[in-house]
């Protein structure tokens, strides 16, 4: 399926640019993300016109972005969890509880979806974790997991 873009993504193409991908992408991510249209005549037409401002809107999450990394770039968080007696998690600490931990320390929203650990956060330890803010622009944390004190 042919669609035409409304943001700059990385690995698939710039602002106004026309690019096949299945179906099932197009459908369910690029157009409901508001990331891609249909590519019609008149669909063309209208990203064409409007091109100057979206590349606008795109420098501005670019600056934003580069805002975040600054505030975070190389920086460790502490995470607390119940552990066993060998070291590993009850579970595992989920990109959702990292994007909890940054808003409440750094008062940073990220999306869950953002945030890519580099393997399973399943033992105590460090752990490299990278943020993808913007299609150009990636930060590196690092997520400190330690023992949660036994309440008694």
């Amino acid at each position: 399926m042919k669609v035409v873009l409304l943001e700059n993504l990385r690995k698939l193409g710039t602002i106004g640019d026309i690019i096949s991908v299945k179906r099932g992408y197009a459908r369910n991510f690029l157009i409901p993300q508001k990331k891609a249209l249909f590519a019609s005549d008149k669909n063309i037409k209208e990203v064409d016109k409007i091109k100057s401002e979206l590349n606008k809107k795109d420098q501005e999450k670019k600056k934003f972005a580069k805002d975040i990394l600054e505030k975070l770039k190389n920086k460790t968080f502490e995470i607390k969890k119940l552990v066993t007696e060998n070291k590993e998690l009850y579970g595992s600490v989920k990109p959702s509880e990292i994007s909890k931990v940054l808003k409440e320390r750094e008062n940073i929203e990220l999306s869950s979806s953002l945030i890519q650990p580099i393997k399973e956060i399943k033992t105590v330890g460090d752990f490299k974790v990278i943020l993808s803010l913007h299609s150009e622009i990636e930060c590196n944390i690092i997520i400190k997991v330690i023992p949660e004190e036994n309440i008694k």
